[in-house]
Formats: C-alpha cells, structure tokens, sequence
C-alpha cells in the first residue's frame, strides 16, 4: 500500500489513527430522549462485535468512572450528543480540550469535567465521538440521521478494530 492509499484508507476511517492499545468504548446517554440515545443505542450494536469493553453509562456516566480508571485504556473513546451547531446527524471526533465547559449536556456533571477527572487518574487517549441531535425531547425514537450515523459509525468503528 503506497502513501497516498494509506492516507486515503485513514481518511475513509477516522477511527483507525485514533484506537490504539487497550481501547474502551464508552455510551453516553438518555434513551428516553431522542437522539441523546445515540451513545448508549451504539454501545449496544457494537457489543459482542469488537473485542474492547463496551460500557454504557446511560444518564449518568460517572458512576462507570471508576470502573474505566481501573482499567488503564490507553485509549478511551466516549460516545455523546453534542450540540456542534452542525447538521442533525453530523459527527465529530473532539479532544476534550475542544468541550466547551458550557456546551448543551443532559448530564448532571459536565463532560468536561468528568474527563479532567479520568485524565488526572489515568494518562489514556480520550476522544469524544459527538453527534449533533436533531431533537433531545421525550421519546424513544432516532431521528432519521442520527440512526443513519450510528450505522456508519458502527461499521468504522468494527473495521477499525477488528483490523488486525
């Protein structure tokens, strides 16, 4: 594989340059409300289909903290909606430092916050995969493009790990 193929296979892939070592998977979310489900519901498909841990810290993701600390990921990757004032549906791969401490949560303790602490804990790779809601009303239901990106994150994420 030449140069420009390699850089072609990381641009098609996103999650192949960033999962590297022990690598945990870790939801986020409200089920209950619409695409804030986006983490837990992704959690759930990719389970049993890569062979990281999958955690799903549903609505209140510091009570897996201690359990993620233990662990020692080197990499630590954390599924949330996040208001990106993109397109519904849109996704992002953040550093933490990249959270706004204000930005939209449905989370008792801000993000930010939560992963200050891991990483004053653990010296891991933390990546925050947002996903941009279209509605975070009450309701059990995806929105069409927030199902659609759960799809394709699903299969990037089994490809990128599944790959050696």
């Amino acid at each position: 594989m030449g140069m420009r193929d390699k850089s072609k296979a990381i641009l098609s892939n996103p999650f192949k340059q960033i999962i590297k070592g022990k690598t945990i998977l870790f939801g986020i979310g409200n089920t209950l409300r619409c695409d804030d489900g986006f983490g837990p519901i992704l959690i759930e498909r990719l389970m049993g289909k890569v062979n990281v841990p999958c955690i799903d810290g549903g609505s209140a993701p510091e009570n897996y903290f201690g359990k993620i600390i233990q662990e020692k990921p080197d990499t630590l990757l954390i599924f949330d909606a996040v208001h990106l004032d993109l397109k519904p549906g849109a996704y992002k791969i953040l550093l933490p430092d990249k959270l706004q401490s204000t930005g939209f949560s449905t989370h008792n303790i801000p993000l930010k916050i939560l992963i200050e602490y891991v990483k004053s804990e653990i010296d891991a790779d933390i990546y925050v995969v947002g996903v941009q809601p279209l509605s975070v009303s009450f309701g059990t239901t995806l929105s069409e493009p927030v199902g659609a990106t759960i799809n394709k994150i699903e299969n990037l994420i089994i490809e990128a790990i599944n790959k050696e």
